[in-house]
């Protein structure tokens, strides 16, 4: 019998993107301009995100500039941004919004590398049960007659491996974002 997991293997996707999404959001010392992509700001009444009225540059290490296409939303991307809670005060030159980074404390490198280890394992525990999930319906397939013994040790296998990969990229990802936030 041989099986096709791609159900389990798109859940399983989904969830390190969604880890991905949560820890661009982190921010490390570094300027990342993924920290702006749920700020948005009012253009003509619809609510829009910076990086379609603007373009967002990093022209250092510690600093994002934001130049908008049209001059008259300067000041709504600034109080975007302020009412954010991103934890950044934009300098607004009448231009363009620059955004500077400060050096992160030691203190505040631990407790960022906490929050980076509780999202990596609440990801895991969402990879262990979408693998759950999926062995509960082959058990009930095997206690219907649907599929032998033999198939049910197969699928449990290669379930079992497929999570093991997934737990194990969440790892790798988790000790890069680490790095990335105790660099000086």
């Amino acid at each position: 019998m041989e099986q096709d997991y791609k159900n389990v293997k798109e859940k399983m996707d989904k969830t390190i993107s969604v880890m991905k999404e949560e820890l661009a959001n982190i921010r490390a010392g570094r300027a990342n301009p993924h920290l702006l992509d749920k700020i948005t700001v009012e253009y003509y009444g619809t609510p829009t995100p910076i990086s379609q009225l603007a373009n967002v540059s990093i022209p250092e290490a510690r600093q994002i500039v934001i130049q908008p296409w049209d001059a008259k939303i300067l000041s709504g991307i600034e109080k975007a941004i302020q009412a954010s809670n991103i934890g950044l005060n934009p300098n607004n030159d009448g231009k363009i919004i620059r955004l500077i980074f400060p050096p992160l404390t030691e203190e505040r490198r631990v407790e960022l590398t906490k929050v980076v280890k509780k999202t990596g394992e609440n990801s895991k525990i969402a990879i262990r049960q979408v693998r759950r999930d999926i062995l509960e319906i082959y058990k009930k397939m095997k206690k219907n007659s649907e599929i032998t013994e033999d198939d049910l040790k197969v699928c449990e296998k290669d379930i079992q491996d497929i999570t093991d990969g997934y737990i194990s990229d969440i790892d790798k990802i988790v000790a890069a974002k680490i790095e990335e936030i105790m660099e000086v």
